[in-house]
């Protein structure tokens, strides 16, 4: 991909401005044309995949994905070829919007962009096209959606069909039932579980955020705005934390071929002005989100966006990624809407959090603990109370990282009779400088945890109970990578192989671990002592002299200062 030269005068850390976006968006919309059929209605991306929802519906999916990055990117051109996809998609080509189908994920995507362009390309279309349009996407209307973020669907080709005057009651009632549906799911501070359970991922940003708040600034419903912007301003100051000095969003959660998808509420903020955030704060983390997937192979030799992580990598997938899935990423354009003289555009990049200082930072409602290191701009993710089966190993291990993916080995787990399961996590609580919850193991055995941090140090104590004596249990850290030290020492109950077994009641097993960046750092083991009273409380001291005292047992957690 053609880019401008790195403007590091405006842009000190990323080198990038909107004259980059744009060329990148250009270069995405160019490289997907040749891949349209002949009457532009379905885009059929190269390779051998197809998604569980079969090819008529990928390419489909190729279309409105494609056509919302035209839509951000204005590109009236681009706007024209999707104009003909349209009319030809309507009258018989498109598969119908059913109940729990991804043509009605695809819907929104349409309708979106055809609200925010619709002087460009709704408004010349001839009206017997129109007509069709809008039959076809009044469907979503009334098409059952899955309980998650698929209930904001509907509202979304709701707001639009109901601005143009189509089925004006549907789809006011439309957006009525998605925004109600969604309350059940939203735990305060700023976060929404996607649906039931505590399934805290992306899906955060990139739908339960973006479809409301978008929604309420098109409406120019104040109300609606103040209610769904507060709770994205609020997000946003936990969000701003999840990206690592070199741009890298936390590689936690599904659908991570959606990439830098993960700048959009970035930019939701910045086009609502409803941001913590400071302008070159916002572009210093989106800019540096994008530059981190294009200098990592993102985007293959014929232009396009693989299905994948930085190159093609099938560890991220899942049964609905298709050929054209990773173009979701459409979305991290939304910040070219934004004139190219407002601020977030004109003003200096400024320091990302991760740049600023370390920080060791809990986040409410996911109970997550965020661990932050300015020398190696390293972001770890202490996980104790998202969980989704499904789509594992992405939601139950006990950390996740902006440097490090999940390994086939279990890293970052506890394994009780060499099984690593954690199902039916519970949080316990984050504070300062920990988090704790308890979960479900082999065998039916529960395991209360804690994790406290320090600088890239940290303590991990498990308190096993309900497993037979004598049961192994091991427990293990950080998965190792290129210029990483990742490390991981017995502390209490375990031996050099970080194994240990229980006894006859609960039993505690305590480590010392550490990913860090550093190439020459201090030996872990004086960065931190830990000591076991017969009580069974944890003392666990930093080199600083700061510290804490630790209870685990069968009711929870407590932390406590140590004093002097």
């Amino acid at each position: 991909m053609q880019l401008p030269p790195a403007d590091r005068t405006a842009s000190a850390y990323t080198g990038y401005t909107r004259a980059h976006w744009e060329a990148a968006a250009d270069a995405l919309l160019t490289a997907v044309e040749p891949y349209a059929t002949e009457d532009r209605a379905l885009y059929h991306l190269p390779g051998d995949r197809t998604s569980w929802s079969g090819r008529l519906s990928d390419g489909l999916e190729g279309y409105a994905r494609t056509l919302l990055l035209a839509a951000f990117r204005r590109d009236e051109k681009a706007l024209e070829r999707y104009a003909d996809g349209l009319a030809a998609g309507v009258s018989g080509v498109w598969p119908r919007i059913e109940d729990r189908s991804q043509p009605l994920v695809e819907a929104a995507s349409i309708a979106l962009a055809l609200r925010l362009t619709r002087e460009l390309l709704w408004d010349r279309l001839d009206d017997g096209v129109r007509q069709r349009a809008a039959a076809w996407l009044g469907d979503a209307l009334t098409a059952e959606a899955w309980p998650c973020n698929w209930e904001l669907f509907p509202v979304t080709v709701g707001g639009f069909l109901a601005e143009i005057g189509h089925e004006p009651e549907a789809s006011r009632a439309a957006i009525d039932r998605g925004l109600e549906r969604i309350e059940q799911w939203y735990l305060g501070d700023g976060w929404y579980t996607d649906g039931d359970g505590r399934k805290f991922d992306y899906y955060n940003g990139w739908a339960m955020h973006l479809y409301p708040v978008l929604h309420a600034w098109l409406e120019g419903d104040e109300g609606l705005l103040e209610l769904y912007g507060t709770r994205l301003e609020r997000h946003l100051a936990d969000y701003a934390r999840l990206f690592g000095g070199d741009g890298a969003p936390l590689h936690q959660g599904r659908s991570l071929t959606y990439r830098f998808a993960t700048t959009a509420p970035l930019w939701l903020g910045a086009l609502t002005g409803r941001t913590p955030l400071s302008p070159g704060e916002t572009r210093r983390l989106a800019s540096g989100a994008l530059r981190y997937f294009l200098d990592r192979g993102a985007v293959d030799d014929r232009g396009l966006l693989s299905l994948g992580w930085h190159g093609p990598d099938e560890s991220v997938l899942q049964g609905y990624s298709g050929p054209a899935s990773p173009y979701w990423a459409s979305k991290g354009f939304l910040g070219l809407l934004l004139p190219r003289d407002h601020e977030v555009w004109t003003a200096a990049e400024e320091p990302a959090p991760v740049e600023r200082a370390d920080a060791v930072t809990p986040v409410g409602p996911p109970n997550w603990l965020l661990q932050s290191t300015r020398s190696d701009g390293v972001v770890r993710l202490h996980n104790h109370g998202s969980e989704d089966v499904r789509y594992d190993p992405y939601y139950t291990r006990l950390a996740y990282s902006t440097v490090t993916a999940p390994s086939p080995s279990h890293d970052n787990s506890v394994l009780v009779g060499d099984d690593p399961s954690r199902t039916g996590i519970e949080p316990l609580g984050a504070g300062e400088g920990w988090v704790a919850s308890r979960h479900t193991a082999g065998g039916g055995a529960r395991v209360t945890s804690v994790v406290l941090a320090h600088g890239a140090a940290e303590v991990r104590a498990h308190l096993v109970t309900g497993a037979e004596p004598g049961t192994p249990v091991r427990v293990t850290g950080w998965p190792a990578g290129e210029g990483l030290r990742a490390e991981l020492l017995p502390a209490t109950g375990l031996d050099d192989t970080l194994t240990g077994v229980t006894g006859d009641g609960a039993t505690l097993f305590v480590a010392l671990a550490r990913l860090t960046g550093e190439p020459d750092p201090v030996p872990l083991a004086e960065l931190v002592s830990v000591r076991v009273d017969e009580t069974g409380t944890v003392e666990v001291r930093w080199r600083d002299g700061d510290g804490a005292r630790v209870l685990l047992d069968g009711s929870g957690v407590e932390v406590a200062p140590l004093t002097a």
